[in-house]
């Protein structure tokens, strides 16, 4: 039996005031007010109905993102809040984050929110350019961006987050520095910084912008990360820095392959269960379809030979060293099954390997889909 991994629970909250031309995540451009206190009701019922699958577990982080749930009113937080309390056992000492936008940041919601239960917030800064903001469909300025920052700051909540982009549509090195620096200015004590990658399905993806060419995205990293270094930051994923003790524990759960339970239009669960099967959960996309009371869209048994390829997929994203036990506790599977495609990484410089850990080299993150390649399932 697979020793069961740490449970976090994922709420999606699907509005925003509008659609964002790089966005691909499930959201909706809001037409009327938010259905408060009714979709509060189906995303409990939603949490009941997966109750069986958690198995009476321990929740120990909640992620409240979107969309935009700072659209959602105090009373309405409080309520989804209490409800979750009522039917989960979440850890005395949860992280429980929620994503908010600048542009619908109020003081007194704010502080209604972390009476709710709320002691992390994540900013959806992305620039402190005017033009760029525009361009990037935001409804916020930088002036309401550094507001919100302050207001976070003032609460003294557990931890906040500043979201913030780079490799924008006519962006030089130096107006992404100067990003970086107004956002350091703010002291968050964690810092997400993206580059912007075009999808599809978006209206960037259908009327793509002129972005920075790969050199000059080279030098914008190379200089912010060194930026960010200099200020105290540490990079431990791909596009996470943190000082010291504020790194994101939720995130981090996803990335060591832990188990989560996804509630919300289009959320995405995944739960371990005590007979080591990997159950995975795609909830209704369309919050019409979810409010009429079909939650769930699908459920399926992760295949054992795909559990390598996920498993690797995640801890790979993560610059600390992965312990080599908890790839059998975590997939129920013998490490001898990737022994050949763990000794072609290393052969090729993707990995070291010790008695207990493996750890990403440099070469290892330049390349990682080809160091990920060698755990797909050929068949």
């Amino acid at each position: 039996m697979a020793d069961l991994p740490p449970l976090s629970l994922y709420i999606h909250i699907p509005w925003c005031v509008q659609k964002c031309p790089y966005c691909d995540f499930n959201s909706h451009a809001l037409k009327g007010d938010v259905p408060h206190d009714e979709y509060v009701a189906h995303l409990l019922q939603d949490l009941e109905q997966d109750l069986s699958l958690i198995n009476g577990r321990e929740v120990s982080t909640l992620f409240i993102g979107g969309g935009t749930p700072s659209l959602l009113s105090a009373s309405a937080m409080q309520n989804l809040l209490d409800g979750v309390r009522l039917r989960v056992t979440l850890a005395s000492d949860a992280e429980v984050t929620m994503e908010a936008n600048p542009g619908t940041v109020e003081a007194d919601r704010f502080s209604a929110y972390q009476r709710a239960g709320i002691n992390r917030i994540s900013i959806g800064v992305q620039s402190f350019s005017p033009a760029r903001l525009q361009r990037l469909g935001r409804i916020h300025g930088p002036q309401e961006a550094e507001r919100a920052a302050v207001l976070a700051a003032a609460l003294g909540l557990r931890s906040f987050n500043l979201d913030l982009m780079h490799g924008l549509p006519d962006q030089s090195l130096e107006d992404a520095l100067d990003d970086l620096r107004q956002a350091i200015a703010l002291n968050p004590p964690h810092l997400s910084w993206y580059q912007l990658t075009i999808e599809p399905n978006t209206l960037f993806g259908s009327q793509p912008p002129a972005l920075p060419d790969d050199d000059a995205l080279w030098n914008i990293f190379e200089q912010g990360h060194r930026l960010l270094t200099d200020a105290g930051y540490v990079q431990y994923e791909t596009s996470a820095y943190a000082k010291l003790g504020f790194r994101c524990q939720h995130n981090l759960n996803y990335w060591r392959f832990g188990d989560y339970l996804g509630v919300g239009c289009g959320a995405h669960g995944k739960l371990t269960q005590p007979d080591g099967r990997i159950i995975r959960t795609v909830k209704t996309r369309h919050p019409r379809g979810f409010m009429q009371g079909k939650y769930r869209d699908r459920a399926y048994e992760v295949a054992p030979q795909d559990k390598p390829f996920e498993y690797f997929m995640n801890r790979f994203r993560l610059l600390e060293a992965a312990p080599r036990s908890e790839f059998s506790r975590f997939t129920g599977l013998d490490e001898a099954c990737v022994r050949s495609q763990i000794d072609e990484a290393i052969r090729l410089g993707y990995l070291n390997e010790n008695a207990s850990h493996w750890q990403i080299t440099e070469r290892g993150k330049l390349f990682l889909n080809s160091l990920l390649e060698l755990f797909l399932d050929e068949d």
